[in-house]
């Protein structure tokens, strides 16, 4: 079996991808995250995914590379990483009694054939009703502003959900293992 690369540095990546108890490192791609002119966000997310992967390509000749990229849509807009608690506030605030989707793209490079698998997993979540001091309550408690859309899944963000619609919910946290799996298993590695 080649070695598995993941090209991030999310801890959330990491922690997800452990679950497959299968032997990983980790490295953090440079690469320009920037989105194209008009590009929509499902070329955006498979688009970085890939870059991400090749980027380590290079150094890592002989790997399984995994790059994944995730953003957070409602309505036409692309919630990004907030960052700040008034960025994440005005975030919460839109999303309010909305759905928003997150869209995770995901690519699979080995880097010995160059042969690269690319996919993106979208998850929607309706959001419930809310105001103003429950969002600044959740957001001191859980300081989400490394998550797109403002809020962790895997946390109390799960308190401001309506309910959920999706195939594979760990893509709601930035790597879709049962995708990944699929493609895992096209590179000859069985779980």
């Amino acid at each position: 079996m080649l070695p598995l690369l993941l090209a991030s540095s999310s801890p959330y990546r990491r922690e997800l991808l452990a679950r497959l108890h299968l032997p990983f490192s980790w490295a953090s791609p440079d690469i320009d995250e920037q989105r194209y002119p008009q590009e929509p966000a499902l070329d955006l997310v498979k688009r970085l995914a890939r870059e991400k992967a090749q980027a380590l390509a290079t150094n890592h000749p002989d790997h399984l590379i995994i790059g994944s990229d995730q953003v957070a849509v409602l309505g036409e807009q692309i919630l990004g990483k907030p960052h700040t608690f008034e960025r994440a506030c005005e975030q919460l605030l839109a999303a309010s009694g909305n759905h928003v989707t997150f869209l995770t793209g995901l690519a699979l490079l080995n880097s010995q054939t160059g042969h690269c698998q690319v996919d993106c997993v979208p998850f929607t979540v309706n959001m419930r009703e809310l105001d103003l001091p429950r969002i600044e309550r959740y957001l001191r408690i859980e300081q989400p502003y490394d998550c797109a859309g403002s809020f962790k899944a895997e946390g109390l963000g799960v308190s401001l959900f309506q309910s959920t619609h999706g195939v594979d919910a760990t893509s709601l946290i930035g790597l879709p293992l049962i995708r990944l799996i699929d493609m895992l298993l096209q590179e000859g590695i069985t779980l």
